[in-house]
């Protein structure tokens, strides 16, 4: 005889919430579902998902509720929208919000829920829709490590669970670490093709040149972080001031093409400020010295 699965409730149906429910049913768990388009969760109920007809209804369906929603502002016209009893439909219920937004909303929002007598678990998820619940995926989160054990077996469906410890903030700033990775990087792609395109370079013949870059950055980064948690930044290789160079020609070069100039003046601004506080000789690690500090 099968064990019965527990019942989770997934409120927020954009296409990574129903991803989700798609692999808690794959996997056996009763999913009751809502959404504020009523619609969206149409494809979802026809697999066997059960469509609350208020939020109210879908928090009282199960102890576990996930949000997949915009940010965490949409979680407080959700639920507190629920009929003036918000309190009474949240206590006991763990809420695993996986919507992002900053650290300390996030930190915020946890407190509001421990008010109205839920635990909360913070999430961000680093993947795309299509591989939830494959081994690709992964998903940070942070809280009460009691609830997060208590439900670590239904989260892991989603993809691999990495704890991060109590402090409910550091889900969303780890999360948010890893965007800025990615969104910087794609930008560089971006505008390193549109450099090449203004010479009638096409982005297809630029791809083997790109990609081999991505890997062979990866293969700095384990000596940078030896560097940079000792605050040590030996310039024997790339020194900030040669850095510093080739960004400035980078600039000259992206002016000269007729392309924005935003992401060059902004790197170009990183290597000149290290340079000014007396870090031109060492490595470019030394970066570091400037951007964790506010800008002037």
């Amino acid at each position: 005889m099968s064990e019965q699965k527990a019942p989770v409730t997934l409120i927020g149906l954009g296409p990574m919430g129903q991803a989700m429910v798609r692999v808690l049913l794959n996997n056996g768990h009763p999913v009751t579902v809502w959404n504020r388009t009523s619609s969206r969760a149409d494809a979802v109920v026809a697999l066997g998902a059960i469509r609350a007809e208020t939020p109210a209804e879908a928090v009282a369906a199960s102890e576990l509720v996930i949000l997949s929603l915009t940010d965490y502002q949409a979680m407080y016209d959700i639920l507190d929208g629920a009929g003036g009893t918000a309190g009474v439909a949240l206590d006991g219920r763990t809420i695993v919000n996986l919507s992002s937004d900053t650290p300390e909303r996030t930190r915020e929002a946890a407190e509001w829920s421990t008010q109205r007598g839920a635990h909360f678990l913070a999430g961000g998820v680093m993947t795309m829709e299509n591989l939830v619940g494959t081994e690709e995926a992964y998903v940070f989160y942070s809280g009460p490590k009691d609830a997060f054990e208590a439900h670590q077996a239904t989260l892991a469906l989603f993809g691999r669970t990495d704890y991060l410890g109590a402090d409910v903030g550091l889900a969303q700033l780890f999360y948010q670490a890893q965007l800025d990775i990615l969104l910087s990087s794609l930008a560089g792609y971006l505008h390193a093709t549109a450099l090449l395109g203004a010479a009638g370079v096409s982005a297809t013949r630029f791809l083997p040149w790109a990609a081999n870059n991505f890997d062979t950055v990866s293969s700095y980064l384990p000596e940078a972080a030896r560097q940079l948690d000792k605050h040590d930044h030996p310039g024997e290789q790339a020194a900030t001031a040669m850095m510093g160079a080739t960004a400035a020609h980078l600039l000259d070069a992206s002016r000269a093409a007729g392309i924005d100039l935003e992401l060059p003046r902004a790197v170009k601004s990183h290597y000149d400020r290290a340079i000014a506080a007396g870090h031109g000789k060492d490595g470019w690690t030394a970066l570091i010295e400037v951007i964790g500090k506010p800008s002037e």
